[in-house]
């Protein structure tokens, strides 16, 4: 079996609303920064654009959880 996939909990925490995850909010926006740019690969299919995005999210995940209790 594979492992659960991180992903980072609510990204907007209110009691009772299971919203989007922090994972959906970082890849929306990674998505969003990257189809903005000149670098954008135009002829990525949906497919790739989605994977690329979570892909991000799940690196801006792993790197916030591994500052967890450092000052």
């Amino acid at each position: 079996m594979s492992e659960p996939i991180e992903t980072g909990g609510p990204a907007c925490p209110m009691r009772g609303c299971d919203g989007m995850t922090l994972r959906d909010y970082f890849a929306a926006k990674a998505m969003a920064a990257m189809m903005t740019g000149d670098s954008y690969a135009q002829d990525w299919t949906d497919a790739k654009v989605a994977e690329w995005s979570y892909n991000a999210a799940d690196a801006m995940i792993a790197e916030r959880k591994s500052k967890e209790g450092q000052s």
